[in-house]
C-alpha cells in the first residue's frame, strides 16, 4: 500500500471487499476460478483505488479469515504411471548425484582448515 494512505479498514470496507471476491474471478475478467494474491491486489486497485503489494494483499486476506485456495482435485492431464516411473527411476539418480558431506571448511580459499 502506498505510504500515507489508509488501507481497506472498518467493517464497511471489509464487507465491500468480500462482496467483490464473492463475485468470483470470472466476474473480474479471469477465466479460471482461483483467487491469487496478485488478482486480489488487482481488484483492490480497481475497486478501491489503493495500491497493495502482493504480500500485503495476502496479509489482508489472512487477517480477515480468508485462506489460500488449493485445487480440490488433480488435473485431468496427470499421468500417475509416469509419475510412479519417475519416482522409481529418475529421483534416485538425482538423490545420488549430491556431493557427499565431508568435514572441513566450506571456504574455497582455505580448504580443510577446520
Amino acid at each position: 500500500m502506498a505510504p500515507g494512505r489508509r488501507g481497506i479498514t472498518g467493517a464497511c470496507g471489509i464487507r465491500k471487499g468480500a462482496a467483490e471476491l464473492a463475485k468470483a474471478p470470472a466476474a473480474h475478467g479471469w477465466e479460471d476460478q482461483r483467487w491469487t494474491p496478485a488478482r486480489v491486489r488487482t481488484v483492490i486497485g480497481r475497486r478501491f483505488h489503493l495500491t497493495y503489494t502482493i504480500q500485503g494483499a495476502r496479509k489482508l486476506l489472512v487477517r480477515n479469515g480468508w485462506s489460500c485456495q488449493v485445487p480440490a482435485r488433480r488435473t485431468t492431464e496427470r499421468d500417475d504411471d509416469a509419475v510412479t516411473g519417475w519416482v522409481k527411476e529418475v529421483w534416485p539418480r538425482a538423490e545420488g548425484s549430491r556431493r557427499p558431506v565431508e568435514p572441513g571448511s566450506s571456504s574455497r580459499a582455505e580448504p580443510d582448515s577446520a
